[in-house]
């Protein structure tokens, strides 16, 4: 377990706000210095800040409105308003990727903490573990914001659905159920724009989560005060966006064909949950169409997220995604005409010049109003406001001490670390093979490409780490004689040039590591797979040094999307498999104590491995649901009917453990919970008769919440960390219905031939209803199952 709890986080924090030496050695550009701060309104802390935003508009020309409508947003010196880069990322760490972070300009900070990628951190299915990360990262970034180093806007989380194996960013993503991908999207979001720092509240957490921290504002439902931001998180890229370049289809032209009830089942849901409990302050339309019409330029999607998610935030296009409109997809007549649309349907802000050098044109022509401009500012200028950004001396307001010295801190070091231990999987393990006793390893071989170099750990979107270490480095630590071939010159592996050097180092050693996957020249933005076998001959690299070791080798896979890795499932002569993604600088040092003991894997795969034969399946089909019809087996184990390599939410552990239900209805009546209007309705399928109730007919769904009660034990010889999933099963067969679907999960920290107690909360109306094909969510009355593990228990919905 991480030794500082989450108490002992935030004292840490506080102490170094309130007594840090730690000054910044450069200042970040401000507005509302004096004398200025006394002339203008927008810049009075005391007013609201709709009236100040309001203030801020009215004092600007139609040309220097514009100019605030890129991504790069120009200065205003004639009010003391320097110039703002709205784009700066922060994926898993403080990225390079946006021009508003500077590592090498001759600033104090050079690096900054390197977590595990998305997928990785998802993988231990541990909220508080998410609410850290982002709450870690916002401090780096607060703190780099102080020595002018970053912006206060930043472009992260992604949380779309890693609907296709092949997708090369499905790797920056919480994996494929719709329900974990919004649990990450509120509790990082929660923590990157402060949500500690809203209310001083605390609850005592029971340790559970294998982190032994306090729990600060963390449920899904705890309300924040959503006003003040520490920094500002931008839930991307809505929607329906999850591919890059396959065959000739490109991201930027891509029409995804969505039909209602996937969309509202499937790709809106960590949306809505992001803007609705994360309080996301941004949100980011994606470059693809949707339904024939550019997600950028979707007004009906756009503007329901104020009307109904009740959005206070502003929308950028992703970047360029406004010239897409007209240049790659033709929808417009003009490059006018695209700004005017976007604009108009809700965008208020183009990562990108395009509207910079079109917009006073459209209004020109009669195709912009300055009133569609000054409404896209007013979304703008408030979530500045909202940052503080026009409060004066950012060093004299509540985050003013964050300096250097926060950044890449033994705490944040230590955090990453766990995150990394957490999210390992281990996928095989015969006759228990693992872990290693360390003092009985003689000699240690490490074989593959990936082994050796510490940059390829890091997954895309990524900074300059603190501590990076590669696999082998971190290996060598625990066995003095650890020798390392390289086996092919690159991840690719076209040539077999160095089997022969690999077998003779393997055959000396007295156990044998391997390590085969992905890196970013497999998958990447703009990169998607076409086949879903190790890259070139690594399968054969694999094998050769399986068959010439003295005893059964350890391979690790590397990357973030699925692999067939059928043939070493099922060959003896490797009897381990460990998964670790992109584990960030931690990685290294992560692997080793789980292959040697010192940690108990309990890591559970957040996406489907699917096999080879899966890629005859069209990446531009994005139907979830199966159709036998045409032999299209679905996606996701939501609805995929075909065969898997390994499934959601597989992953094995050094000890076993079993499960009793303690407590739950059997039960369930909506009297009393209905509207006067609704009604029991009949739906006719097939020959069946089946009996719902629609959800929005259902006046208080809060009533009908009940807790499972849950025994776990931890029945074997070694303390470790368990993923509990919770899933559910309509009562009978609904067309579109999922197979089975996440109910709930949390991370429990189990002691050895001990129980723990626990809980999950079921919300029928969330958790047990299911979407119809005209995208409404609908209550099936009958009895729905609940499954844990080998569990099953009924629940019978009835009106009476």
């Amino acid at each position: 377990m991480l030794a500082n709890g989450r108490c002992l986080f935030f004292l840490l924090l506080f102490l170094s706000l309130s007594f840090s030496n730690s000054k910044p050695v450069a200042n970040p550009q401000f507005p509302c210095k004096p004398p200025t701060h006394s002339t203008y309104s927008f810049c009075n802390k005391s007013l609201p800040i709709t009236r100040r935003a309001q203030s801020l508009i009215s004092h600007l020309t139609l040309q220097e409105k514009i100019q605030q409508l890129s991504d790069n947003a120009s200065g205003i010196p004639r009010l003391g308003i320097p110039h703002y880069e709205w784009w700066s990322e922060s994926l898993h760490g403080i990225s390079i990727n946006g021009p508003g972070v500077s590592f090498k300009n001759g600033g104090p900070v050079t690096s900054a903490t390197g977590f595990p990628q998305v997928i990785v951190s998802a993988a231990s299915f541990n909220r508080t573990l998410w609410f850290l990360i982002g709450s870690a990262i916002a401090i780096e970034a607060r703190a780099m914001y102080n020595v002018g180093q970053a912006g206060l806007t930043f472009w992260a989380p992604n949380i779309n659905i890693f609907r296709d194996p092949r997708w090369g960013r499905g790797q920056e993503t919480p994996g494929e159920d719709p329900m974990v991908a919004s649990a990450y999207a509120i509790e990082f979001v929660k923590g990157f724009q402060g949500g500690h720092w809203k209310n001083g509240t605390e609850t005592e957490s029971t340790g559970r989560h294998g982190i032994g921290q306090k729990r600060v504002l963390l449920g899904e439902d705890d309300e924040i005060n959503d006003d003040k931001l520490m920094l500002s998180a931008c839930c991307k890229h809505s929607t329906a966006y999850d591919l890059e370049k396959w065959g000739n289809f490109s991201r930027y032209s891509f029409n995804a064909v969505v039909t209602e009830q996937d969309l509202e089942d499937t790709y809106q849901p960590p949306f809505r949950s992001c803007i609705q409990k994360g309080k996301a302050s941004c949100l980011m339309c994606s470059y693809n169409e949707v339904n024939g019409v550019p997600a950028c330029a979707r007004e009906d999607l756009l503007q329901k997220t104020r009307t109904e998610w009740g959005f206070k935030g502003y929308i950028t296009s992703d970047c360029d995604a406004v010239a897409t409109i007209f240049e790659y997809q033709n929808y417009s007549k003009s490059p006018e005409d695209a700004v005017a649309i976007a604009l108009k349907a809700g965008m208020d802000i183009n990562c990108g010049t395009y509207v910079l050098r079109n917009a006073h044109s459209a209004v020109e022509k009669g195709k912009l109003q300055e009133e569609d401009i000054d409404r896209a500012l007013h979304n703008l200028f408030s979530v500045q406001l909202r940052l503080g950004l026009f409060d004066g001396d950012p060093r004299n307001g509540q985050f003013g001490k964050l300096g250097p010295k926060n950044v890449c801190t033994k705490e944040h070091k230590t955090l990453a670390l766990e995150a990394a231990r957490q999210g390992i999987v281990l996928l095989k393990n015969d006759k228990k093979f693992l872990p290693l006793n360390k003092k009985a390893v003689s000699s240690l071989a490490i074989i593959g490409p990936l082994a050796n170099k510490a940059n390829n750990l890091d997954g895309d979107y990524t900074g300059y780490p603190c501590d990076p270490q590669s696999l082998f480095e971190g290996l060598k630590a625990y066995v003095e004689k650890t020798s390392y071939a390289i086996g092919c010159l690159d991840v690719a592996c076209v040539s077999d040039t160095q089997f022969h050097k690999a077998i003779i180092v393997a055959k000396r050693a007295d156990f044998v590591i391997v390590v085969a996957g992905l890196d970013l020249s497999q998958e990447t933005e703009d990169r998607d797979r076409v086949s879903l076998l190790l890259p070139g001959k690594q399968m054969s690299l694999v094998s050769s040094v399986a068959a010439a070791s003295k005893k059964p080798v350890i391979l690790v896979l590397t990357g973030g999307g699925p692999l067939d890795v059928s043939f070493a499932k099922g060959d003896p002569r490797i009897a381990s498999i460990l998964w670790i993604g992109y584990p960030g600088e931690a990685g290294a040092k992560a692997l080793a104590e789980i292959i040697f003991g010192e940690y108990n894997p309990g890591g559970r795969l957040p996406m489907t491995w699917y096999p080879e034969s899966f890629t005859e399946v069209s990446m531009t089909d994005m139907n979830m649901r199966p159709n036998p019809s045409r032999g299209y087996p679905g996606r996701t184990y939501r609805f995929y009917t075909g065969n898997r390599v390994y499934g959601f939410g597989g992953g094995l552990s050094y000890t076993n453990f079993t499960y009793k239900i303690l407590s739950a209805p059997s039960k369930l009546s909506l009297s009393g919970s209905l509207s006067s209007n609704s009604r029991k309705r009949i739906l006719q399928q097939g020959g069946e008769r089946l009996s719902y109730i629609n959800i929005n007919e259902i006046t208080s769904c809060d009533s009908l919440r009940f807790y499972m009660q849950i025994l776990v034990e931890n029945v074997g010889n070694m303390d470790g960390g368990h993923v509990v999933m919770l899933f559910s099963r309509v009562p009978t067969v609904f067309r579109g219905a999922p197979e089975k679907q996440l109910v709930g999960f949390d991370r429990v920290h189990t002691i050895s031939h001990r129980s723990t107690e626990m809980s999950i909360l079921v919300d029928p109306c969330e958790h047990l209803s299911v979407a119809n094909e005209q995208g409404k969510k609908i209550l099936l009355l009958g009895g729905h199952v609940l499954m844990l593990g080998d569990l099953e228990h009924s629940v019978t919905i009835q009106i009476y």
